[in-house]
C-alpha cells in the first residue's frame, strides 16, 4: 500500500506550495467511533487566508500560461497516485469520518473518476470564432477566473472538494481549500499530498483546515473571484449573502429534503431494498438520502413491512475494527439533532416502526410511520438514518407531497411502468430524478445541482465544469490602429 499522507510530517501545519505552521493554532483529528485522537493538524485563523490568497493570486497568471497539456498531465498524475494510494485514503474515510469500508473505497474511486475528467479539460476547444466584418477578427475565449475557494464539508470530506479543486485548477484557476474541521485529513491533507507529489506548482493550492473565521476571511477577501461551497443550506445562505456583497461567482451545493415515491404497481421487495439504501446509506448523512418515503395507500403497509424488515437486518458499529452497515454518526450534535426530529415527531403522533435508539454515536437504523406534512420528520433535513413514511391515496397527492418542500435536489420513482414513471418525473421540482431507482447518485460526468433550499441551479459535471470555472472574454484584432469614426475618411 503505498502511503499518501505523513501526518508526523505535517503536524500541526497547513499547506501552501510547502507546509508550515499557521497562526490558528492546531486540529485535533478524532474518530468518531472510539473517541481516539488519530493525528494533530493545523487551524488556519484569517490571516492565514489573506496571505495564502496573496501568495495564489501571484502564481495563478503563471499556472494559467502553463501548456494546457502541462496542466492536463498534472491531472493525470494526481489520479494515478490515487489510484496508488487507495488504500490509505480508504483508512482515513473510515476512520476521520466514520465511512464504512464499501463507501469509503467508492468515493476515493469517484474521486479518481473526477482527477480523469478534469485531466480532459485542458485539452478542449475553449473559443468560438465570430462573425465580424472582413478587416477584423473577432473571437470569444473562456479564460480562467482567477483564485477559486472552496468550502468543503465533512460527509464526502474528499470528493466534495476535488470535485471543485480539480476542474478549477485544470482550467488554469488557483484555488484555496478550506476543509472542515472535523474531516482535515481525508478532505485537505490527502488533496494537498496528492498535488503536491503530482508536481503542481508551488503557491497555485492552499488547504487550509479551519471553523467559520477562515471560512468567512475565504468568503469576503477582495482577490477571490468565486466561491464554491458545499454544504448545509442554512450556511450556504450566510456564505451567499457575504459572497453576493463581493458580486463574486458562487457555486452553492446545499441540502435535501428528497421524494422516494412509490407507485402502486412498483416492486415492493426491490423498492423497499433501493429504499433502505437510500435512507440509510452512511448513516443517512448525504444531501441525497431518501428523507420522504411517499408511498400510495393500496401498497403502503406491505411496503413499511419491507422496508422495516430492511433495516432491522443492517448492522451497526465501529467500521474500522468490523464488517457492517452503517458506522457512527459524525457527532454528538449530529446524534442530538437526529434525536431532536424523531422525538418532536413522535410526540406529534408519528410512531417507531423499528430503530428509533442509539449507542453513543451509533444510531439504529429507523422507520417512521404516521409521518404528517406538519412533523420535523417531513420539513427538515434530518441528517441521520432515519426513514419518514407519508401514505398517500394516489398520483396526484404523491406529487404535491414531494414538491411540498423549499428544497429541491433529487428524488426518485419506483414504478412497474417506465412511461408512468418518467411522466411523473417531469412533475418534480428537482435537480436531478432517478426512475426505478434510489435517489443518492452522482459520477464525474453529469450536471449536479439542485435548486431552492438545495443550490443555487450551479452545476458540476465534466462539461459543466467550463461554465462554473472560467468566463468569457470577447477579444478583437485588428492588423493596424482604426481612428476614430469621426477622423475616418
Amino acid at each position: 500500500m503505498t502511503r499518501l499522507v505523513d501526518t508526523a510530517a505535517a503536524h500541526g501545519k497547513v499547506f501552501g506550495g510547502g507546509w508550515y505552521a499557521p497562526s490558528g493554532g492546531v486540529l485535533e483529528v478524532v474518530e468518531p467511533a472510539t473517541g481516539q485522537r488519530l493525528a494533530v493538524t493545523g487551524r488556519a485563523g484569517a490571516a492565514d487566508v489573506r496571505a495564502a490568497v496573496r501568495a495564489a493570486a501571484k502564481a495563478q497568471p503563471a499556472w494559467a500560461g502553463t501548456a494546457p497539456a502541462d496542466r492536463a498531465r498534472v491531472l493525470r498524475r494526481a489520479a494515478r497516485l490515487l489510484e496508488d494510494a487507495t488504500e490509505d485514503v480508504v483508512a482515513w474515510l473510515v476512520r476521520e469520518g466514520g465511512a464504512v469500508r464499501a463507501k469509503a473505497r467508492a468515493e476515493a474511486g469517484s474521486v479518481v473518476d473526477e482527477l480523469w475528467a478534469a485531466a480532459a479539460l485542458p485539452l478542449r476547444p475553449y473559443g468560438q470564432l465570430l462573425p465580424d466584418g472582413p478587416d477584423r477578427h473577432s473571437l470569444a475565449r473562456r479564460v480562467p477566473l482567477g483564485v477559486v475557494g472552496v468550502i468543503s464539508p465533512w460527509n464526502f470530506p474528499l470528493l466534495l472538494g476535488m470535485r471543485a479543486v480539480a476542474p478549477a485548477l485544470a482550467l488554469g484557476n488557483a484555488v484555496v481549500l478550506k476543509p472542515d474541521p472535523r474531516t482535515p485529513v481525508s478532505g485537505g491533507h490527502v488533496v494537498a499530498a496528492l498535488f503536491e507529489r503530482a508536481g503542481l506548482p508551488a503557491g497555485v493550492l492552499h488547504v487550509l483546515p479551519g471553523d467559520a473565521e477562515p471560512g468567512r476571511a475565504l468568503v469576503t477577501d477582495t482577490d477571490v473571484a468565486m466561491i464554491a461551497f458545499t454544504g448545509s443550506s442554512a450556511v450556504g445562505r450566510a456564505v451567499g449573502e457575504a459572497a453576493g456583497r463581493g458580486l463574486k461567482r458562487m457555486s452553492l451545493e446545499l441540502g435535501g429534503n428528497n421524494a422516494y415515491v412509490v407507485l402502486d404497481d412498483a416492486d415492493l421487495e426491490a423498492a423497499a431494498s433501493s429504499g433502505a439504501w437510500a435512507s440509510f446509506f452512511h448513516q443517512g448523512q448525504v444531501c441525497m438520502t431518501a428523507g420522504r418515503h411517499i408511498v400510495l395507500a393500496s401498497v403502503a403497509d406491505a411496503y413499511v413491512d419491507r422496508l422495516a424488515a430492511h433495516a432491522e437486518k443492517l448492522t451497526v458499529g465501529d467500521p474500522w475494527a468490523q464488517d457492517v452497515h452503517l458506522g457512527p454518526l459524525i457527532d454528538e450534535a449530529q446524534l442530538a439533532r437526529v434525536r431532536s426530529i424523531v422525538g418532536e415527531s413522535v410526540a406529534a403522533g408519528a410512531r417507531i416502526r423499528c430503530g428509533g435508539d442509539a449507542d453513543g454515536l451509533f444510531h439504529r437504523p429507523t422507520v417512521l410511520t404516521g409521518v404528517r406534512a406538519d412533523m420535523p420528520a417531513f420539513t427538515e433535513e434530518i441528517f441521520g438514518p432515519v426513514a419518514p413514511v407519508i401514505v398517500v391515496a394516489d398520483e396526484e397527492e404523491a406529487v404535491a407531497v414531494a414538491n411540498r418542500t423549499a428544497y429541491g435536489l433529487s428524488a426518485a420513482v419506483q414504478t412497474g411502468s417506465a412511461e408512468r414513471g418518467l411522466a411523473l418525473a417531469g412533475r418534480l421540482r428537482t435537480g436531478i430524478v432517478h426512475v426505478n431507482d434510489q435517489t443518492v447518485d452522482d459520477n464525474a460526468h453529469v450536471p449536479f445541482g439542485g435548486r431552492g433550499l438545495s443550490g443555487n441551479g450551479s452545476r458540476h459535471g465534466a462539461e459543466q465544469s467550463w461554465d462554473e470555472f472560467t468566463q468569457w472574454q470577447w477579444l478583437t484584432v485588428r492588423s493596424g490602429a482604426l481612428p476614430a469614426p469621426w477622423d475616418r475618411p
